[in-house]
């Protein structure tokens, strides 16, 4: 599991300033874990996160890459409401097995278990890539990168953005993706024979039509352009691929 660092928000105005911020809807926190993303205003990606109810206030649970940028990002969109940002020193603990008590279960697919918020981090050995491949969920920093549009990424599937919300940062663009528009590209899993380094390009015919990712029992998560990939014979270094669309 990549590090992570808990922080969390606090003060009068926590809920109303994440939601004017965040993908999804913080009003669902009374009911579990809530998966969402900070974009851009252009719509673009810049951090995926947990958030969970913690008495009055709001944990908020990122990859330790992404934190400092995130917490600089969320002071300065702060302003004058009353919402206090502060470190944790909570670590996550999380499974695929039966949950304990206070453990939450991951919203982006009952196969990714539960997570559980304590002194003690770490996971059960469950093999997470294998996982996310087969129903493909992007990690951060790895399928997740600064160019992603959130649709492309397949969050609508996981559960991380709300189309029926108010507006949010980034959200303009995301809802004119959704609606007026069909996507040409995307993160889709396909079938691979023999293996390549985490981002190597992929070709069909000679031509560029994707970029490979994380890899696990003959399937991978790979971006592909569908004009191209479409029952193609695509290749990625000295593997072969295949997408049925």
């Amino acid at each position: 599991m990549s590090t992570r660092r808990i922080l969390r928000l606090s003060g009068a105005d926590t809920r109303t300033f994440l939601q004017g911020l965040v993908t999804n809807d913080v009003n669902r926190l009374d009911q579990g874990l809530v998966y969402a993303a900070l974009l851009t205003p252009q719509g673009k990606y810049l951090a995926d996160f947990f958030l969970a109810a913690d008495g009055d206030g709001v944990l908020l649970d990122a990859d330790a890459s992404q934190a400092d940028a995130l917490m600089k990002r969320l002071s300065m969109y702060r302003l004058r409401a009353d919402v206090e940002i502060s470190e944790t020193g909570l670590q996550v603990k999380r499974g695929t097995g039966a949950a304990p008590e206070n453990a939450l279960a991951d919203p982006r697919h009952p196969d990714m278990g539960w997570r559980l918020y304590g002194t003690e981090g770490g996971d059960d050995g469950s093999d997470w890539d294998a996982i996310r491949v087969a129903h493909c969920i992007p990690e951060t920093g790895v399928e997740l990168t600064p160019e992603a549009y959130l649709l492309e990424a397949g969050f609508e599937a996981l559960n991380g953005v709300d189309f029926r919300r108010g507006c949010y940062v980034g959200q303009e663009v995301t809802a004119r993706m959704k609606h007026k528009t069909e996507l040409r590209k995307g993160l889709q899993v396909v079938d691979i024979e023999g293996s390549a380094p985490a981002g190597t390009e992929i070709t069909a015919g000679g031509k560029p039509a994707g970029t490979l990712f994380t890899q696990a029992g003959g399937k991978a998560i790979a971006y592909l352009r569908y004009d191209r990939a479409r029952g193609a014979e695509l290749a990625a270094g000295e593997a072969t691929l295949r997408w049925p669309g």
